[in-house]
């Protein structure tokens, strides 16, 4: 698990377990935060626009504020960003800062960084079989990988690796590897993309910002006027049947996610079952279902049968983010008593 811990000189690592403490999940658009009373136990959950705030520092003490000032000496954040060394740079906001920096500022002994699907892929360790939605394959094989996926302000991508010591979540950037054109449709969008950024992501349309970008080719495709649309009314219109643009921008979506999903879930073996997290899939859950995803996922040629047998979920979990952060610190602290 790729990690950033900075941890004062003064701390008593016998002491190290004490409640509560402080975990958070910030993406590009927010910043969740909980005190963890007890193991697993959260209360005080507050979810802070990130644009309200200058740094995260602002955010944090605002939310123990909120909290009541209780006293902290331990925290884990799972950020949607590369964990490197002290200094971070969000890719999909304005924050910048130093962990230790940041340590000082809050007063903690502990301040663990990790990146948000590597939370992503913890939580799914601790997640009830009711906030999973099977959407296609069969049973998961046991101790086998399970890759961990969702589009959201960005798309995260992970994976659980099983180990002697048990699941082994994976720290990566798989959102930012070259997007695969599946068809001529994709591959005229995939160049309308190119023309306006360069390098094309699978992130570049497996988010919120890449439904309208999706949008706007078929737009200019079509001939079409292109209205400004935010990616909750493109989703909207798809689905209440007034747009058939829309809706075939949401079609094509779900197909897209469906080829970079199968291609994760080649690449780990992940018999285990694929897990898609993230705030956009579980809000038209029921189109989903039925939607081009499951069809696009298994369309491999001649590891159709493989991929079918595959189950995939999509995580209805409220705060995973927080749960993962939480699986983090503990076996941090673990490790250090």
């Amino acid at each position: 698990m790729s990690s950033t811990t900075t941890k004062s000189k003064k701390s008593d690592v016998s002491g190290s377990l004490n409640y509560p403490r402080m975990v958070a999940d910030i993406g590009g658009t927010n910043a969740r935060f909980a005190l963890e009373m007890s193991h697993q136990k959260f209360e005080y959950i507050e979810v802070l626009p990130c644009n309200d705030y200058d740094t995260i520092v602002d955010a944090a003490k605002e939310f123990l504020k909120r909290a009541g000032n209780l006293e902290v000496k331990h925290a884990s954040v799972a950020i949607a960003n590369p964990v490197v060394g002290d200094w971070l740079q969000m890719t999909n906001h304005h924050w910048a800062f130093s962990i230790e920096t940041t340590r000082q500022a809050l007063g903690l002994e502990t301040l663990l960084f990790i990146n948000d699907f590597t939370a992503q892929a913890l939580a799914i360790t601790k997640t009830q079989p009711e906030d999973l939605v099977q959407v296609g394959g069969f049973q998961p094989i046991e101790n086998a990988p399970k890759a961990v996926i969702g589009p959201g302000t960005g798309l995260g991508v992970s994976g659980l690796v099983p180990s002697a010591c048990g699941y082994v979540p994976l720290a990566g950037e798989g959102g930012h590897t070259s997007f695969p054109p599946f068809d001529d449709t994709e591959v005229m969008i995939w160049q309308y993309a190119k023309k306006k950024h360069g390098h094309v992501s699978a992130e570049r349309f497996l988010s919120g910002a890449g439904l309208v970008l999706i949008y706007d080719a078929l737009a200019e495709r079509e001939g079409v006027k292109r209205q400004k649309m935010t990616p909750a009314e493109i989703s909207e219109r798809a689905l209440s049947g007034t747009s058939p643009l829309c809706r075939l921008t949401l079609d094509i979506f779900c197909a897209m996610l469906g080829t970079v999903a199968s291609n994760l879930a080649l690449t780990l073996g992940a018999r285990g079952g694929v897990y898609l997290c993230g705030g956009i899939i579980p809000r038209f859950i029921d189109y989903f279902k039925y939607s081009p995803f499951r069809n696009r996922f298994e369309n491999k040629g001649r590891f159709d049968a493989y991929l079918a047998a595959i189950p995939v979920y999509v995580v209805l979990s409220q705060y995973p983010g927080i749960t993962g952060a939480a699986v983090a610190l503990d076996n941090h602290l673990d490790t250090v008593k």
